[in-house]
């Protein structure tokens, strides 16, 4: 089987002013189906870019992504959005609800961004359920605590069940308590609902939750290890 997520060889050059500014120089791996990979580096390492790059929210000066074998390069801005919408789930380390709407709108807005009709309540049950903030849908943020907000937008992020959830810095705004609960749930929904899930952080403590560390460095990779912790346990889904 293909792997879902192929990189070729990516870089990345911004332009400011009348200087060049690498940010990507040469970047590839392969992710296959249903793998948890942590990307990790100090900052200015060159993750992030390669996060937007991954997402589809911009694109490589040369070289290829392929996404479920679809070459982001060949596509127009408007086929690049619809293939985010139909495969791609994204968690932020600003969790993004919404301040007016309550846990559960804010969960089903994603269903309204990718044009479907309504939620199938027995899954939405069952991810609240998992991510324990079934008995907080009818709260707004503000009245929730940070590792409820973020794991409400990790529910916002598996609604559409996206074959790719891409995670960046998903504790960066949490405690030590909270992060480590986010991380566990994390992991625990990718083995249960099979998708492949990469994690941006700086922190290799929490980078050791993955099947894999991909370790970046001004804009290389510098290794890409499987992480003992976790060998064996990958989703079989």
């Amino acid at each position: 089987m293909p792997p879902i997520i192929q990189v070729e060889n990516i870089t990345k050059v911004y332009r400011i002013g009348k200087v060049d500014v690498p940010a990507l120089r040469g970047v590839s791996f392969e992710v296959q189906k249903g793998e948890f990979v942590s990307i990790v580096g100090p900052s200015g390492s060159g993750k992030s870019t390669l996060f937007y790059i991954l997402g589809g929210l911009t694109r490589a000066t040369s070289g290829r992504v392929l996404v479920d074998g679809e070459d982001f390069a060949r596509m127009s801005d408007g086929q690049r959005t619809e293939m985010r919408k139909r495969k791609i789930g994204f968690v932020f380390q600003k969790f993004n609800l919404l301040p007016t709407l309550t846990a559960k709108d804010n969960i089903e807005i994603a269903l309204e961004i990718a044009g479907k009709n309504g939620a199938d309540n027995g899954f939405l049950e069952r991810v609240t359920q998992l991510l324990g903030v079934a008995d907080r849908l009818d709260h707004r943020p503000s009245e929730m605590s940070g590792g409820e907000q973020q794991r409400v937008a990790l529910a916002r992020a598996l609604i559409n069940r996206p074959a790719i959830v891409l995670a960046d810095e998903p504790t960066g705004n949490l405690d030590t308590k909270n992060s480590e609960i986010v991380l566990k749930m994390l992991r625990q929904t990718n083995q249960e609902f099979g998708q492949t899930v990469l994690m941006i952080t700086h922190n290799p403590a929490a980078a050791s939750i993955g099947d894999r560390i991909i370790h970046m460095r001004d804009g290389s990779i510098v290794s890409a290890a499987e992480d003992p912790l976790w060998a064996g346990t990958k989703s079989s889904n």
